[in-house]
């Protein structure tokens, strides 16, 4: 060992590649040896283990840029700032846990944007014969209203599931979805809102909004929620505003656009 290792030998001995080894050296966390007659630096025993050592700590998750000060400090020092990488490892850790069962819940599809009764609700959508397109476009309200309109999230829900236990609303809720082949002038859609006007006042009390739903910006949300894929049937539009006006002319305090 009297003459030392070359880079490349030094960087094999100790586990590492010898771009990291280099890497080290730019940080200032292990200083380079000096070079010998030939102009070729030469790693001693004291180089290698500075090389073990940072490369111990780097692999137990102590940033670089902290090594350096870490190796050099007394064993109080020392002791208290591998405590505080600690804790940092275990915060990373809980937070990888976290990241994990995001994607779990990624791979149950609705479960990650929505709670297990909006996922109840769709469920039995699809159960009702309600078709996937529908149930799709439901799911995107749904998803929509939890995060712009939180005020009327459960509201909504609970009109939702009222409707599904009435044979009635399931019909001429399905009938609206087929007019979306209709011509936006169809005769057809003025009975189907009249039709659908009267079976939402039924049970007005479902009906109610926050009163605090007033401004400008709450009107917006609202209609981004409730006139979600308007754009894609304007006999779908016309529909929808149809019931809007209707309701409102029987009392209903609607959000106006």
């Amino acid at each position: 060992m009297t003459q030392g290792l070359t880079i490349g030998h030094a960087a094999e001995f100790v586990g590492v590649t010898i771009k990291t080894v280099r890497h080290y050296h730019r940080l200032g966390v292990v200083a380079e040896p000096e070079r010998d007659s030939s102009g070729y630096r030469r790693y001693r025993s004291a180089d290698l283990l500075r090389l073990v050592q940072v490369r111990t700590l780097a692999g137990a998750g102590v940033p670089l840029a902290e090594i350096g000060d870490l190796l050099d400090a007394d064993p109080e020092r020392f002791a208290t700032a591998l405590s505080d990488v600690d804790r940092r490892l275990a915060e990373r850790i809980e937070d990888l846990i976290a990241r994990r069962e995001t994607l779990c819940r990624l791979a149950q599809g609705d479960r990650v944007l929505l709670p297990d009764r909006a996922c109840t609700v769709l469920d039995r959508l699809a159960e009702l014969g309600f078709s996937p397109d529908y149930v799709a476009g439901q799911r995107e309200g749904l998803v929509l209203a939890r995060a712009l309109i939180p005020e009327i999230f459960d509201s909504f829900l609970t009109r939702l599931e009222h409707g599904l236990d009435d044979p009635e609303w399931i019909e001429l809720t399905k009938r609206g979805w087929e007019a979306m082949s209709w011509d936006p002038d169809d005769p057809r859609i003025e009975e189907l809102a009249s039709a659908l006007t009267a079976n939402l006042l039924a049970n007005r009390t479902l009906l109610a909004m926050p009163s605090e739903l007033q401004s400008e910006s709450d009107a917006a949300r609202y209609g981004l929620v409730n006139h979600h894929r308007e754009d894609q049937g304007p006999s779908i539009a016309r529909l929808n505003a149809l019931v809007e006006a209707n309701l409102r002319a029987s009392g209903i305090d609607l959000p106006y656009q």
